[in-house]
């Protein structure tokens, strides 16, 4: 976009029309992109009034959300219509997180003290559901879940003990073992993680995993690159010191490159610096040059993209593209999560039934 901005400057200052025609010539891939519409998002009719803090987008036809009321709604027609899959056992419970590995296989988590914190898997779509997970221990409240592939992932819980409580599994969900606490640092006083988007626990590629952190003097990231082993900690750069506010989610478009928003989700109160970047995995964190200009808890890379991000809470959608240093507004609608699928497909969801495809 530089080289189209320099070419007008030149045309201004009356140069010859053959060397016009070059510079325009040199640089079309520019010029399609200043071209580019802005993104927006198209409301889908869920006929629900559930708020759809879970959202996993498998494409551009299929997508999951679970929300309040233990709600799970699929659809595989680009949300013309959506199907309601809910788990019969997850009835009155608050899912937070679903992970979903293509149009049959998905992973639910619903969260809450004690045995309010259960696992669901399906296989066939939402038809039938197992519970794979109850937790059994009173002093536990489990926030997030990821997946390093359809095997492979992790559940994180608010510190029992003074640290961080992890769940593994191998199989996909099936089943889960509570991992060794060792390797995990201590939590700040008040540190806790947010179940507001799905995304205080994220993970790219086959062993890297982050964990967004809020509620104590420091707003937190912690980094394990082994599958949950081991973790370091470093200062989001987010405004913390309160129980409202931190970071509340996470986006790594690779194991370097990643985003973290959050702020203080009270509506009366301001939320500056509510966006970091990491280039280095999370070692450490910057403070965005212009930030979304209110809490955000959900944040997602532009499929294919190295530098394009969507950022969403309930005022609004913003969007980067250069890597989360600057963020404008591009949508006023009220979200609390967003997902993107590797064939390009985007989703949002949120209050009051509220799920959208990105245009």
């Amino acid at each position: 976009m530089r080289a189209m901005g320099k070419t007008r400057r030149l045309v201004a200052r009356g140069l010859c029309a053959a060397a016009v025609t070059a510079a325009l010539a040199a640089p079309p891939a520019l010029a399609a992109q200043e071209k580019r519409p802005e993104p927006g998002w198209t409301l889908t009719p869920t006929g629900t009034d559930a708020r759809f803090r879970g959202l996993a987008a498998v494409g551009r036809d299929t997508a999951w959300v679970a929300g309040s009321g233990g709600t799970v709604l699929r659809t595989l027609d680009g949300g013309r219509h959506w199907s309601d899959v809910s788990p019969p056992a997850a009835a009155g419970l608050e899912l937070r997180d679903i992970e979903a590995f293509d149009r049959r296989r998905a992973v639910a988590l619903a969260i809450g003290e004690g045995e309010a914190s259960r696992v669901f898997r399906t296989e066939d779509g939402g038809a039938t559901w197992t519970e794979s997970f109850r937790n059994t221990d009173a002093r536990a409240f489990y926030d997030c879940l990821t997946f390093f592939d359809s095997r492979h992932g992790l559940a994180m819980s608010d510190p029992v003990d003074g640290r961080f409580r992890i769940l593994s599994t191998s199989d996909g969900g099936r089943s889960w073992r509570v991992l060794p606490d060792a390797g995990m640092p201590e939590a700040l006083p008040g540190e806790a993680g947010f179940a507001a988007s799905g995304q205080c626990l994220v993970s790219s590629g086959a062993k890297d995993v982050w964990l967004a952190t809020g509620g104590a003097a420091t707003a937190r990231v912690l980094h394990s690159g082994d599958r949950g082993l081991t973790w370091t900690p470093a200062a989001s750069g987010i405004p913390a010191g309160d129980p409202a506010r931190g970071v509340f989610g996470l986006a790594f478009r690779d194991r370097a490159h990643g985003i973290a928003v959050g702020g203080d989700y009270r509506a009366d109160q301001a939320s500056p610096d509510a966006a970091s970047v990491t280039g280095d995995g999370g070692r450490s964190w910057q403070r965005a040059a212009t930030p979304p200009p209110a809490y955000r808890s959900g944040v997602a890379w532009l499929p294919h993209s190295t530098r394009s991000a969507l950022a969403v809470g309930p005022t609004g959608t913003d969007l980067t593209r250069d890597g989360g240093r600057t963020w404008r507004t591009v949508d006023t609608g009220s979200y609390d999560t967003v997902d993107c699928a590797p064939d390009g497909g985007c989703w949002a969801s949120g209050e009051k039934g509220r799920a959208a495809r990105l245009k």
